[in-house]
């Protein structure tokens, strides 16, 4: 029974108000709180996954796809948003979970949410490369593919190595570790810093994002929305699940669920928020809202500016701005605030990862270097360093593609606890305070669970077996080292005395 054991939200609660030098410092409002989600939302999805996911899987009907993702999203979101107005701790869907169905279940998650937060962070750092490689060619100063381009990609079937455009091998994408190497270091320097860096880059990115729909609006040829859900094609050996049609849709929709996770990270802030059973429900609504409508525009405009054929690039949005002429003069903007604004997603994504390995430790499942926080920085330097080298190998090593349908598999499991712990508590923990409760719970909460099902159903099949390897690795090292220093399991045998 000691893999059920439960995090008291009492002891929680404790948690949400100590002070002092080792703990996190609550410096985020709820305009902090907002941009941190928006940050985490608008990144390689929007510049990179909406043109390839329309180029693969959905034409022009990529824009359903959004709308499909950002409804079952709102669910989750709506239950995300009880949960952290009730319990305000680092940890998101890792906390909700020890508290409600217990700690085995809680590290599966949490296991779960490294794939989602690490991985995460290794995408949109290859994304950022394309953009960023795209630039430095504007300049006129190209990085050797050798130095730029990850050494493996994934045919369908197996992962291969691969070559330069000349056939010779590749070694690192550098630029995409160099940029988590940044964004981690700027972590390390203290919350109020990593908030104002992020709070100017995120700004800066809706002004790009504006850009391209106000701009590119104005060239949208309608033919090339025609036909808007292209005819399905069969399944082949390298699209085991076929494409285009109303399965392609669905298809795009699992993939690109991806784009909406920082959302989500918007909860591993509530350790550091002001007031956060009110920040919290603010910031993860709000920074949802805000992010579905930009996206609806952004793929309405791209799959309007360019054939979606050509979008299956590493930087599609400046591929279907280099189709109009007349919107040349943007390009290079384009490239220098998109590289720009990558960053702070990749920002947002190491800090959720981080926050997640302290509330671990100080439940005992992590060794203790990752909940120390440094005395002046009041940051997790450890779990910083340790989130930040694992993505800069993965992002370095692997293409943005085959991180992506990981990523996304990694958040739809973390949802469906979610929705289920939210409904479980409204049952078990009837008077718990609630300062925002999800509206038509029994229908919300189910809802999320059968929708993020679904499109986990819609994930390409080989991302189920990678899934079941990391989670193999995960029972592992729970098995090997969180069991057996849990801090629960050392209370209840303090409690139960000599005889147990």
């Amino acid at each position: 029974m000691k893999l059920f054991t439960k995090k008291p939200i009492a002891v929680l609660m404790a948690q949400a108000n100590e002070e002092g030098e080792h703990t996190l410092k609550r410096e985020l409002g709820w305009v902090s709180v907002t941009l941190l989600g928006v940050g985490g939302i608008i990144g390689a999805g929007i510049f990179v996954l909406t043109g390839q996911q329309a180029a693969v899987n959905a034409g022009p009907a990529i824009a359903l796809s959004f709308v499909l993702a950002g409804i079952i999203c709102a669910f989750a979101a709506l239950c995300y948003a009880e949960l952290a107005s009730m319990i305000p701790v680092a940890g998101s869907a890792y906390t909700y979970t020890f508290a409600t169905i217990g700690e085995f279940f809680a590290w599966l998650i949490a296991w779960d949410l490294i794939l989602e937060y690490g991985l995460a962070a290794s995408t949109v750092s290859a994304g950022w490369a394309g953009y960023f490689n795209r630039m430095m060619e504007g300049f006129g100063l190209a990085i050797p593919q050798a130095w730029s381009k990850a050494p493996f990609d994934f045919n369908g079937h197996e992962i291969v190595r691969t070559v330069t455009d000349s056939g010779m091998p590749t070694y690192f994408n550098v630029p995409a570790m160099v940029i988590v190497a940044l964004m981690s270091v700027a972590l390390i320097s203290g919350i109020n810093q990593s908030k104002i860096v992020n709070n100017l880059i995120v700004t800066l990115k809706m002004l790009i994002v504006i850009a391209v729909i106000g701009f590119g609006a104005a060239y949208v040829n309608p033919d090339l929305w025609h036909p808007f859900i292209p005819a399905h094609i069969p399944p082949t050996p390298d699209h085991p699940q076929g494409q285009f049609g109303l399965n392609g849709i669905a298809a795009a929709a699992s993939v690109i669920f991806f784009a909406y996770i920082g959302f989500e990270g918007v909860s591993t802030a509530a350790q550091e928020a002001k007031d956060p059973q009110r920040t919290m429900p603010i910031g993860i609504l709000l920074s949802l809202a805000i992010c579905t409508v930009l996206y609806l525009a952004m793929s309405v405009v791209i799959v309007g500016l360019a054939p979606y054929q050509t979008l299956n690039t590493p930087s599609p949005v400046a591929a279907a701005l280099a189709a109009v002429p007349q919107l040349s003069w943007l390009l290079q903007l384009i490239n220098i605030g998109v590289a720009i604004g990558l960053a702070s997603t990749i920002l947002a994504l190491l800090y959720g990862q981080s926050r997640i390995f302290y509330a671990m430790s100080r439940d005992g499942l992590l060794p203790p270097m990752f909940g120390k926080v440094h005395p002046k920085t009041r940051t997790p330097v450890w779990g910083t360093v340790v989130t930040g080298t694992f993505a800069a190998l993965v992002g370095g090593l692997f293409p943005i593609g085959i991180l992506g349908e990981l990523v996304s598999m990694g958040t739809l499991l973390a949802f469906v606890l979610i929705c289920g712990a939210v409904l479980y508590l409204r049952y078990s923990e009837p008077d718990l305070p609630r300062r925002f409760k999800t509206p038509f719970i029994w229908l919300t909460a189910p809802a999320g669970m059968l929708g993020c099902a679904y499109l986990i159903y819609k994930l390409p099949p080989p991302t189920w077996a990678r899934l079941f390897i990391w989670m193999a690795i995960g029972l592992i090292v729970y098995f090997g080292y969180a069991y057996w220093h849990s801090r629960y399991h050392e209370r209840k045998l303090a409690e139960a005395g000599p005889a147990e």
